[in-house]
């Protein structure tokens, strides 16, 4: 048997709509009117035809069937593509851009289009049978587990956990939270999200994410709490689920020489680790000190980005603290909280930023980039990106 040659994967190219709120900006858009103008950005950015397209892989975690190959086929993509669509929850956009690089460094494709793409607003309703003939259909959230069918909290009640455990304040999420949401509205007047976000028609909303608002700290103070008595996560300081697709395109070594080798994100390493669903919220932490085991003596002060689409103030400022960042790397121009938690998309949102930060600006004092990801359940997945 001969030996697999590994190569190396690119990403050449990479863009997102704006996050809409649900039943917002996107309220009457199917997952693929989201995601096709999202994939022809990008292969035109890239300058390479749809015909040239071995694969197509989208996250995604609410339609059912297989939503990959409808946006294929509508985007324009040769009939002879290949279509997957994973589910790993909220980190499905990120492990469809890893799976699309495994494939590309084993040799299986050339180029591949890999992303996530999700509308809460037009989600199918998932309807549970009755459990007798005397109880009626009961509907199924979106979360995986819920107080009805086990021990383990939700999302929220899962970042109560960890403030408390990690003795977090209202007051400290916050601060975060309005700091974030500064940084997004300051990223927004100076155009920085030009050419990241792709208008779906020509008005200003459709290039401003729709969430990305300036409160008062006075505002947020008197948010009420979501877990009571006592709680301190509340609307103002955490990330509320939204629409959105984003996409990027994966080539090989060889494509990119093609390319005439353009500027791009190289994946150097990644990681995946699970924890109890009691403590889900420490799930990116858990995935990036994964990480870090796997970089045989690289030096952690190299990486001067990293982008956590958190559910709350609480995870981000855990996540902070524990790896020793400082704040001002750890989602420069505004996370979750300010933009919005487009569910399965949101990992994809993570490396369109970092291709933003890394490749689109050309920031020579920022090489090495990390996107962190945790997932309903107790997941978490992280991935390391250089800038070549």
């Amino acid at each position: 048997m001969s030996k697999v040659e590994i190569g190396a994967a690119y990403i050449v190219a990479a863009r997102r709509t704006a996050i809409g709120r649900v039943g917002g900006l996107h309220r009457n858009r199917r997952v693929e009117e989201l995601a096709v103008p999202v994939v022809q950005s990008v292969l035109a950015d890239a300058g390479i035809a749809p015909d040239q397209i071995d694969e197509i892989i989208i996250g995604n975690a609410t339609q059912g069937g297989n939503p990959a190959r409808l946006i294929a086929l509508a985007a324009g993509l040769p009939e002879r593509a290949s279509a997957q669509t994973i589910d790993r929850q909220c980190a499905s956009g990120l492990e469809a851009i890893l799976a699309a690089a495994r494939l590309v460094t084993l040799g299986d494709a050339d180029a591949i289009v890999a992303g996530g793409a999700e509308s809460l607003s037009n989600a199918p309703w998932r309807v549970a049978k009755p459990r007798s003939i005397y109880q009626l259909p009961r509907f199924v959230p979106v979360e995986t587990v819920t107080a009805e069918t086990a021990e383990e909290p939700q999302l929220f009640e899962a970042s109560e956990d960890l403030a408390r455990q990690l003795g977090i304040t209202r007051q400290q999420q916050d601060d975060y939270a309005l700091r974030s949401r500064r940084r997004a509205a300051s990223a927004r007047e100076a155009r920085s999200f030009i050419g990241e976000i792709v208008p779906l028609r020509a008005n200003v909303e459709e290039a401003r994410d729709q969430s990305s608002i300036d409160p008062t700290l006075e505002e947020m103070a008197h948010a009420p709490a979501f877990v009571e008595p006592g709680g301190t996560l509340t609307q103002a300081n955490t990330s509320a689920m939204h629409d959105g697709a984003a996409m990027v395109l994966v080539v090989s070594e060889r494509r990119h020489a093609e390319l005439g080798r353009p500027p791009a994100l190289k994946l150097v390493s990644s990681a995946v680790a699970g924890v109890s669903p009691t403590v889900e919220a420490f799930a990116p932490i858990e995935a990036t000190r994964k990480l870090y085991t796997k970089l045989n003596g690289f030096r952690r002060d190299q990486i001067r980005a990293f982008e956590l689409s958190e559910t709350s103030a609480a995870q981000a400022i855990a996540l902070r603290d524990a790896l020793q960042l400082d704040e001002s790397i750890l989602n420069a121009e505004g996370g979750a909280i300010a933009r919005g938690h487009p569910f399965a998309a949101s990992g994809a949102v993570l490396v369109v930023r970092l291709f933003s930060r890394l490749v689109r600006r050309g920031n020579e004092e920022a090489r090495f980039g990390v996107a962190t990801q945790g997932a309903i359940g107790g997941l978490g997945v992280a991935a390391l990106f250089e800038a070549v």
